[in-house]
């Protein structure tokens, strides 16, 4: 009875997101209201739905577990987070408002012209359908553990019901469930922190004694640099690397990804677009330190005991098992409820990205301007259904989690996201570099990362900062080799 009382919670959970979502975004007149709010949204809502947006169920259940099994020097990588945002909303940001920009990548169209804009676009499509189908069928993963569903029936429940308000109601809607969503997987969450203290005979004490007897679990920031340079790089969460590493990676997905940077030129102005952002920079750092407690807590609950001695094969099956095993009825369904939350909050901000870059970026008619209601919806919502349907049937072709193609979408999603924003960079920072500098730049920074990738163990919190450096330096020389060409002859 009680399993049926869990399925009744997340039933509810699901129908009532998706009818909200289509019912808040049911009014769009053209594809700049179903794909920018109409830039009337407030700045409060788009931060909270960046947060959600940028959290997976691998980080709901990634974090717990990688504080189990080490420390939090992941919280170095947050800071550095912080630190990206600021810097995005006073670089990128005033030069994204000064024209009427529609997409990450028109500003990319303004300043070289057209062919960087639609290349830097598919690029950005090619990647993000790679990285999103994966994250689908990982977030499947926890899903399965907890309810036994099998992986496709997973992938069909989540991606469906998060296709059809995402379809509906546009980026209103996106943005609207993210909020209520990223609030449903913080109180499941938090439920289960509350368990467990209640559940340890000394409460928080217990905590700090299991995370201290054996070093310090809550250390935050690493200040060992390794043997050598190499040994230093190949460090994922030394101080160093954390901070450089999570400002980099944090200027490359808000500052040029379409699928953050949606969200920013959503909002009325310039002012309120920076205050979302440094929303979701306060809150992002604190919602990773507040997963990472709550892997210190299982640590306590479970007595300080290696995760593989019990039984499980990764650490990312701690939380999951916690919920299954431990929760009562009706708490286990509201975490599992936040679990899809936070799943569904990515899918949608994935599909409509997707649907926008490529509508807007390399399918728009301009002469559409003056088409009917129905007929200026009719593109937008096409692709945005041809992308839900592409990421739901991509994550279905996984039926292995060590597929190979994993781990190549992962890197391909590292290995070009430097290279997007050195470009940026580029048109921002030098009047002298042309778009044949640019492409050169972004050519050389792609084929200098994967040469990283494939012949290196320098691990990822430096990617990003490699190849926008390789990009912005290749650029730059190109524009000064030309220009001596031009002048000689």
């Amino acid at each position: 009875m009680g399993l049926y009382f869990d399925y009744l919670i997340i039933a509810l959970y699901l129908i009532g997101v998706t009818v909200a979502g289509m019912f808040i975004g049911k009014r769009q007149k053209d594809a700049q209201d179903y794909f920018l709010g109409g830039r009337t949204m407030s700045w409060w809502s788009v931060g909270f739905s960046i947060v959600a947006s940028e959290t997976s169920t691998l980080t709901f259940i990634s974090i717990p577990g990688l504080a189990y099994k080490s420390n939090m020097h992941f919280l170095q990588v947050a800071i550095g987070y912080f630190i990206g945002r600021l810097l995005v909303s006073v670089i990128f940001i005033p030069a994204y408002y000064k024209g009427n920009l529609e997409t990450a990548y028109d500003f990319l169209g303004k300043r070289f012209g057209l062919s960087l804009r639609k290349f830097t676009s598919t690029v950005f499509i090619t990647t993000r359908v790679l990285a999103s189908g994966v994250r689908l069928f990982a977030t499947a993963i926890p899903v399965h553990i907890i309810t036994g569903w099998d992986y496709p029936t997973c992938i069909i429940i989540i991606g469906g019901f998060t296709l059809l308000y995402t379809y509906v109601g546009g980026l209103k809607a996106v943005v609207a469930m993210d909020v209520i969503q990223l609030f449903i997987y913080l109180a499941g969450a938090a439920v289960a922190m509350g368990i467990i203290l209640n559940h340890l005979p000394g409460g928080w004490s217990d905590v700090v004694r299991y995370a201290t007897v054996n070093g310090n679990k809550f250390e935050i920031f690493n200040w060992t640099t390794g043997t050598g340079w190499y040994d230093f790089f190949c460090s994922p969460y030394t101080l160093l690397g954390g901070l450089v590493g999570g400002t980099f990676l944090t200027m490359a997905s808000h500052g040029t990804d379409q699928l953050l940077v949606q969200r920013l030129l959503g909002c009325k102005n310039k002012r309120d677009s920076q205050k979302a952002l440094m929303l979701d920079a306060s809150f992002i750092v604190l919602q990773f330190a507040f997963f990472l407690i709550l892997g210190l807590c299982l640590y306590a609950f479970y007595q300080g005991k290696p995760y593989l001695e019990m039984g499980f094969k990764s650490s990312d099956e701690i939380f999951p098992r916690f919920i299954i095993d431990y929760l009562p009825h009706g708490l286990s369904g509201l975490v599992i409820a936040g679990v899809l939350a936070s799943a569904m909050g990515s899918l949608s901000s994935s599909i409509s990205s997707l649907a926008s870059s490529t509508y807007l970026d390399l399918f728009k008619l301009r002469s559409n301007k003056g088409a009917s209601e129905k007929s200026a919806l009719y593109w937008p919502k096409l692709f945005t259904l041809l992308w839900g349907v592409i990421l739901i049937g991509g994550a279905m072709l996984f039926t292995d989690t060590k597929n190979p193609v994993i781990e190549l979408g992962l890197k391909i999603a590292s290995f070009t996201s430097g290279s997007l924003l050195g470009v940026f960079f580029l048109g921002l920072l030098s009047k002298r570099v042309q778009q044949r500098d640019a492409f050169i730049g972004f050519i050389v920074g792609i084929i200098v990362m994967i040469s990283v990738l494939y012949n290196t163990k320098i691990d990822f919190t430096w990617h990003t900062l490699i190849g926008s450096f390789t990009t912005i330096a290749c650029g730059i020389i190109s524009s000064f080799i030309f220009s001596l060409s031009n002048k000689e002859n």
